[in-house]
């Protein structure tokens, strides 16, 4: 008889659990209307890293630019292009959260992990770079170049006026360039313009380089980076 109740009640307490698990997947999963995909995974060149690689990994300075431009969220959400996503803007799928994630999204990730995503998720950044880039670059230099990559892709990167100014050694008129990618979907963006910021002072940071504005006049014209420099 005790045995009896026993088993219902670990029957009942069962049927709470799994019924609140079902709950926690299906409830509302937030839009982030600010929150860009990263290039990265919307670059039609991304593919395999070959064998045998070894890759530059980026100093803290770096790792902590791309942290804060991306923004941690525990919890899973759909960025402004619908996709969910999750920790430091780790792509899960192109498509909305509909409670299908995998488990280990479904209950939301610490710092820490996330962290470790968006290291791996760096990965291709950091191989395009290197691949691209033909003169020495300083811890800055390379980890500037990193995020860069990282938020408009390496098949923008390739074709950029600022890839080319920088491997002709011109040095001081890269930081105008990072400056020309502010805009996403046909208008400017404010978090963009502060990360293109943070990208020029990690560039010039240790160097001689100076850090010269546009006069009036000299403006050179904004750049989507979903479009990229020939479309926009």
């Amino acid at each position: 008889m005790h045995k009896a109740i026993i088993l219902i009640i670990l029957s009942i307490a069962l049927a709470v659990q799994l019924s609140g698990c079902a709950q926690m997947q299906h409830q509302p999963v937030e839009q982030i209307p600010d929150a860009l995909t990263p290039g990265i995974f919307l670059d039609e060149t991304r593919g395999l890293i070959p064998e045998g690689v070894e890759l530059r990994e980026v100093y803290p300075p770096g790792i902590e630019l791309t942290k804060i431009s991306e923004g941690f969220r525990s919890e899973l959400y759909n960025d402004a292009a619908g996709f969910c996503t999750i920790g430091y803007g780790h792509l899960i799928k192109k498509a909305p959260c509909d409670g299908t994630e995998k488990q280990e999204f479904i209950f939301g990730i610490t710092e820490q992990q996330g962290e470790a995503l968006l290291i791996e998720d760096m990965d291709w950044a950091k191989y395009s770079v290197m691949k691209a880039v033909t003169v020495e670059l300083t811890p800055g230099q390379y980890a500037a170049l990193v995020d860069f990559v990282f938020n408009v892709g390496s098949g923008n990167f390739n074709r950029s006026t600022l890839l080319k100014k920088l491997n002709a050694q011109q040095h001081s008129e890269v930081p105008a360039q990072f400056r020309r990618w502010i805009r996403a979907g046909g208008k400017m963006w404010q978090g963009l313009v502060t990360r293109r910021e943070r990208e020029v002072d990690l560039y010039l940071e240790g160097t001689a380089i100076p850090r010269l504005l546009p006069q009036e006049g000299e403006e050179l014209p904004d750049i989507d980076i979903r479009k990229g420099e020939s479309g926009s």
